[in-house]
């Protein structure tokens, strides 16, 4: 299988069409932070598997990492990295908590970590179902006990030449003029990807579909 051809263009589309995902998602996640919350997809790459899962392992002891597959239509997954920093801070603002120590993550803190990233993914496996006219569903969000590359072996497994779409996107949230960022990976097999491209080379270009399906 060859690695799938994508246009600067086409970049941009799915680009814009994560984007507005990512609006409905920021929404959402601003009703937990209680503040401002900015989703952005500032990055798009086609990488090897085993770059892939170096990146990943990278940030396995310095991050909480949940993981979220999408099923359906599309195969992927959504990763999203949490230093201890991040759930400090997210614990004092969300779950109001006061001096929180790092480390080991509580019932609590775990069970908000695993809804921000229900929120985020669900917000936009629904926007892409919505404009892709695709039947895709996120799985419920997990953090993985054993490595975390390990567990996403196990989607990719089925994929020999899988060659991931990452999508980095950064979650800024600004609480009493503070912002905390937390990285956000999400990616696409090879497959998956050229289907979506299939469906965006139907679009009437002249006209804006993106917003229409808003």
């Amino acid at each position: 299988m060859m690695a799938p051809q994508i246009s600067e263009l086409e970049r941009d589309i799915i680009k814009e069409i994560l984007n507005i995902g990512l609006a409905r998602a920021a929404d959402s996640f601003a009703a937990i932070a209680k503040d401002k919350v900015l989703l952005k997809v500032p990055d798009i790459k086609l990488i090897e598997l085993k770059d892939l899962l170096k990146l990943v392992e990278d940030y396995c002891d310095t991050h909480s990492i949940i993981q979220s597959d999408i099923k359906g239509d599309f195969n992927g997954a959504t990763l999203m990295l949490f230093s201890d920093e991040h759930v400090v801070r997210l614990s004092e603002v969300c779950l109001s908590m006061l001096n929180v120590q790092k480390g080991e993550l509580s019932v609590m803190q775990e069970s908000l970590l695993l809804e921000i990233s229900n929120i985020i993914t669900g917000a936009l496996v629904t926007q892409l179902a919505n404009i892709l006219k695709a039947d895709i569903y996120g799985s419920p969000p997990k953090l993985p006990k054993s490595n975390v590359a390990d567990s996403l072996k196990d989607i990719l497994v089925h994929h020999p030449l899988f060659k991931p779409l990452v999508f980095t996107v950064i979650t800024r949230f600004t609480h009493n003029s503070k912002s905390v960022e937390l990285p956000l990976l999400l990616f696409f097999d090879s497959e998956t990807l050229l289907k979506m491209l299939d469906i965006i080379r139907t679009f009437d270009l002249g006209k804006n579909n993106l917003k229409e399906t808003e």
